[in-house]
């Protein structure tokens, strides 16, 4: 008996369907922080703060559907802009897979279930304040949310 060889292995990202890409997403929610590029340096500086439609518990967006009406900055990740796009977390399944890795273990397409993101504390659930609950963004920069999650395994 073969085994089925998983679509993101033998599909590149540009020729997905949309529900494929769509299922790349794992859900930890890192993206919808709000973060800044430092001016002299061009660095990255992430904070720990969500976007006001960031659900606490599942790190999915409340309205994923009319985001871009109620939030005009909201960014739809395509192939093209994934190409040019330096701000996904170390951990992201379109930025691992643009770079030539694997999935790890703990995203769903892999395990079968979306409680393992957060299992593995690949997530923000929890770790994330409201932006609505802040008043200046600059105070809640933090380094975490840009690197690999220490409680998750590295990928075999």
């Amino acid at each position: 008996m073969t085994e089925k060889i998983p679509f993101w292995k033998t599909t590149s990202l540009k020729d997905m369907t949309r529900e494929q890409w769509e299922s790349l997403c794992d859900g930890c929610g890192r993206c919808c922080l709000h973060k800044f590029r430092e001016d002299e340096t061009d660095e990255i500086l992430w904070t720990n703060v969500g976007c006001r439609l960031l659900d606490k518990e599942t790190c999915r967006c409340k309205d994923y559907e009319k985001r871009h009406k109620r939030i005009r900055d909201c960014i739809t990740l395509t192939p093209e802009l994934l190409e040019e796009t330096d701000w996904l977390p170390a951990s992201c399944a379109y930025r691992l897979l643009r770079d030539g890795f694997d999935l790890p273990k703990w995203h769903p397409l892999v395990s079968g279930s979306f409680d393992t993101i957060h299992e593995s504390g690949a997530s923000v659930r929890q770790r994330f304040i409201n932006e609505r609950y802040v008043d200046i963004i600059e105070d809640y920069i933090t380094d975490w949310p840009g690197k690999w999650p220490e409680t998750a395994k590295v990928q075999e």
